[in-house]
């Protein structure tokens, strides 16, 4: 894809639950090298403000990226407009039928109880992140909300979203089945149940499909970024 093909592309990323905007800086850099547009949404669990952005006008065609929960954050009208989506360990029901879903549940609840005191919900993140990153070391995480402020407003919001993440019953509205997808599936994956990825895999039975041996749920140390920049320009190009 040539400079001016690649200028013509923009994309808009978002985090999932418990991440923050500034966590896709290396994905940025990289976009950027290449003259792609990039923009992050920001959920507000840390120090930074909620933010949503928005499709710029004449920005070329459009890509959405999420990772986790992402993709059910950002709103309807955004996500219909996405001429391209990829998932990153993503989910379109997160909590699946049956004893499966049953514990998931009481688990979810557990972790909303621990957001009424800011230290229990600091321990309960840390643990949370520890799992997700997962067979990888938790030091290869970036800083986010758990070393953060965690006042009454960001704990809301978590709670707000882990009952977003418990009422997940498919893909979100506006998503776009129409363009093509690429799902980027953690092999190792300690918080996106086997029964939700099954679901996702009949939901999306057309998307191109990559499963990450040895990868957690936060894919910190898996070789995704250049995987997705090649799938992107082959798929994109005219």
């Amino acid at each position: 894809m040539s400079a001016a093909e690649a200028a013509a592309i923009q994309v808009i990323a978002m985090h999932g639950w418990c991440g923050e905007a500034s966590h896709w800086q290396p994905w940025c850099h990289q976009f950027a090298a290449h003259r792609w547009h990039w923009q992050s949404g920001e959920r507000g669990y840390g120090s930074a403000a909620a933010q949503i952005p928005d499709w710029l006008e004449r920005g070329g065609r459009r890509v959405v990226i999420g990772h986790s929960l992402g993709p059910h954050l950002l709103p309807q009208e955004l996500l219909a407009q996405a001429e391209a989506v990829v998932l990153l360990a993503g989910f379109g029901r997160f909590v699946p039928p049956g004893p499966p879903g049953e514990r998931l549940s009481q688990a979810l609840a557990t972790m909303a109880d621990q957001l009424d005191d800011c230290e229990a919900a600091r321990a309960m993140l840390r643990r949370f992140l520890r799992k997700a990153a997962a067979p990888d070391p938790i030091e290869l995480s970036p800083p986010g909300p758990a070393e953060g402020p965690l006042g009454p407003e960001q704990r809301q919001r978590l709670r707000d979203d882990l009952q977003l993440l418990h009422d997940t019953a498919g893909l979100p509205a506006g998503f776009p089945l129409a363009g093509p997808v690429l799902v980027v599936e953690a092999a190792e994956d300690r918080i996106v149940a086997p029964e939700a990825r099954e679901l996702l895999r009949q939901e999306l039975s057309g998307a191109a499909w990559l499963t990450i041996p040895g990868a957690g749920h936060s894919l910190l140390s898996a070789p995704v970024l250049p995987l997705v920049l090649e799938w992107l320009q082959r798929t994109l190009a005219p």
